[in-house]
């Protein structure tokens, strides 16, 4: 089973007076810490309301220092559980990111597509059987030149080889 989890991470950011800098901040900071490493994760911005149901920006910003809520989202393959596959995201994440306290929001099982797998799979055959009537065609006409390996890329790779060795 492959699942798609959602982390929301508080990440804080200093030295900043609008939500705007402090998310462009935190996005840039976090990726820098997750890639190369986890470079599939895809950082959004994160949602917050208040208890009102009023909408507010994902920064809370007080003494230019602000905490800001993003959204990290992940796949994870082959999972026996949602909640195996939410403490692999928590694990893969949390390694690269230190200090910075995750909370899992949304766990969604992926659809498997058996019925494209097996149209690829028919299609991959397709393609194997004629590399392979190619490769047999061209096997026949190496052999039918009796002096075809004389003149194959072969011999000059070989020279340079035994240069190589006698120095």
């Amino acid at each position: 089973m492959n699942c798609r989890v959602v982390v929301e991470a508080a990440v804080p950011v200093y030295d900043v007076e609008t939500p705007d800098e402090a998310i462009r901040i935190a996005i840039s900071k976090t990726g820098e810490m997750l890639n190369p490493d986890l470079n599939y994760v895809e950082i959004n911005m994160g949602e917050r309301t208040s208890p009102s149901g009023e909408e507010l920006p994902p920064a809370f910003i007080a003494a230019d220092e602000a905490l800001v809520a993003l959204e990290l989202e992940m796949t994870v393959f082959n999972v026996e559980r949602e909640e195996h596959a939410s403490r692999i995201a928590r694990k893969e994440i949390g390694q690269r990111l230190r200090n910075i306290p995750l909370d899992v929001l949304e766990i969604e099982v992926l659809e498997e597509e058996d019925e494209d797998d097996s149209d690829e799979t028919d299609t991959a055959e397709d393609e194997t059987a004629t590399e392979s009537d190619e490769e047999s065609t061209a096997d026949e006409e190496t052999e039918s030149k009796p002096d075809a390996a004389d003149d194959g890329p072969d011999d000059d790779v070989l020279p340079e080889f035994e240069e190589l060795i006698d120095e």
